[in-house]
């Protein structure tokens, strides 16, 4: 049997439309802290991240109209937007899901928020879960280890309504 791919969850992202009334929300009724905030240009979103044990949960607003984040809320509303899951080696895990016939977002891993290389699994071959593969690091990086969460929870538009218009 060969070893699991997917080390961790490592986090779920919720999209918000208010990322500071969001924020107050988890501090004031469960006692949350964010311990890492970060705007992310190029996918139009800014995060906040909720530790919760070894994981997280991401806090995502879009930051533009045309981000796949703010279509996502236009079509679906605020929620559930997808499940991080933490891997070794982000190219070999895409790589396994591409051999496996599932449908990717990313053709190959990118570099996300937080020092990660990401690839999302488009949620039409994942049971309609978008999924975002996150390798903490980047190659050639010395590694250590506190990057842990991709957080730019924005990827590319796959252009299918179960994405919500764009799977962010």
């Amino acid at each position: 049997m060969t070893a699991p791919l997917v080390t961790e969850i490592d986090h779920v992202a919720i999209a918000v439309r208010d990322l500071d009334a969001a924020i107050a929300w988890y501090a004031g009724v469960l006692g949350a802290e964010v311990v890492h905030r970060e705007l992310v240009e190029p996918d139009g979103v800014e995060e906040a991240l909720v530790a919760v044990a070894e994981s997280y949960i991401q806090l995502l607003s879009p930051t533009r109209e045309s981000s796949p984040v703010a279509r996502f809320l236009a079509t679906r509303g605020e929620g559930l937007h997808h499940v991080g899951y933490r891997v070794a080696d982000c190219a070999q895990a895409l790589d396994a899901v591409k051999r496996a016939g599932g449908a990717v977002v990313d053709e190959a891993p990118r570099p996300g928020s937080r020092g990660t290389m990401v690839a999302f699994v488009h949620p039409k071959t994942s049971f309609g879960t978008l999924i975002e593969l996150v390798q903490e690091g980047r190659p050639g990086d010395a590694g250590d280890g506190a990057a842990r969460d991709s957080g730019d929870g924005a990827a590319r538009d796959a252009g299918d309504e179960k994405a919500g218009t764009g799977p962010h």
